[in-house]
């Protein structure tokens, strides 16, 4: 008796090597096969081949490669997404096994954009360790657009970052609120004058973040910088808020940063409030995370922690001026 044929889901699903879809989130987020198969330690003929494999497989062109061109198409653009998601659930697999134990025990990864200060975040931080010693901890700064691909991707346990546009496979919770100014340091001719006004800070050199542009999450920075008229070249550009606090106290330029953040290096005499002064753009920080991702004990009982958190605490308390 001849067997039945398999629907072409079925016939993928048997078929396909997962392995193959672990070299393709690689090629995905690399520039070129070459530079994939360095970050995969294989040479550049086995990762061009794999890719062959998974095309043949899938019955779809992944990526487009041509002299200085090297993309994802449609199909491979939804491939990505969807091997994202399994990779990330293939990775927890051992942890999660390993950690069903009667204590809260395993490891937490948080991804945080650079510039996260928040007491709340750190009251909850310091409750869960002196509760549950044996969890441990990693937190990785990233721009905000990588640590939600890393709640995404489930590389990453759950984000505290800036948000854009909010994908509908992703919970998000606001943690607080801040308000971003614009400074300069000592070597800077506008630093120590309290009598500055708007029309003095046109034209001046600046240095921002890299997300500070019309289209990203630091739009209505952007939009504070144009009303300061500063020269539109901008000199020096960071992901980190270290790095561009660092470039505005080198004199490299005018620069935005959180007020509650600058404050003490204000105090401190590092860096000087230069206008506008008032109707200074809001920044909202969330609280990211995948409901879709199998949570370990110690990772459901941090987030339930910070969930409480922000829930009993008035948006007031919360909101950094």
């Amino acid at each position: 008796m001849r067997e039945a044929p398999l629907h072409e889901p079925e016939r993928i699903a048997r078929e396909l090597d997962w392995n193959l879809l672990r070299t393709f989130v690689v090629l995905a987020e690399s520039r070129s096969v070459t530079d994939a198969a360095s970050k995969l330690r294989l040479k550049q003929p086995t990762v061009s081949t794999a890719l062959k494999r998974l095309e043949s497989s899938i019955g779809r062109k992944l990526i487009i490669r041509s002299p200085g061109q090297f993309t994802l198409t449609d199909a491979g653009r939804i491939l990505y997404h969807e091997a994202l998601e399994i990779h990330g659930s293939v990775l927890r697999l051992s942890t999660l096994m390993r950690e069903m134990t009667d204590d809260v025990r395993g490891h937490v990864q948080i991804s945080v954009a650079s510039h996260v200060s928040c007491k709340l975040i750190d009251r909850v931080l310091a409750d869960f360790h002196a509760a549950h010693p044996k969890v441990t901890m990693s937190i990785e700064v990233e721009s905000s657009s990588k640590a939600i691909a890393s709640v995404v991707a489930k590389r990453a346990s759950f984000a505290i970052c800036l948000v854009g546009t909010q994908i509908p496979s992703i919970e998000y919770r606001r943690v607080y609120r801040e308000f971003f100014g614009l400074f300069c340091g000592p070597p800077h001719p506008l630093f120590g004058r309290d009598d500055l006004k708007l029309e003095d800070v046109a034209g001046h050199g600046s240095v921002s973040f890299e997300t500070d542009h019309l289209e990203d999450v630091l739009k209505p920075v952007t939009l504070m910088r144009a009303q300061a008229a500063l020269e539109q070249k901008v000199t020096g550009m960071s992901s980190h808020l270290e790095e561009v606090r660092r470039m505005v106290v080198a004199g490299l330029g005018i620069g935005p940063l959180p007020m509650h953040v600058a404050s003490r290096d204000v105090k401190g005499g590092l860096l000087w409030q230069v206008p506008p002064f008032d109707g200074l753009p809001e920044i909202d920080v969330f609280l990211v995370w995948n409901d879709r991702a199998n949570k370990n004990r110690a990772e459901e009982f941090l987030l339930k922690a910070l969930l409480d958190a922000i829930e009993t605490t008035p948006m007031a308390a919360r909101t950094y001026r």
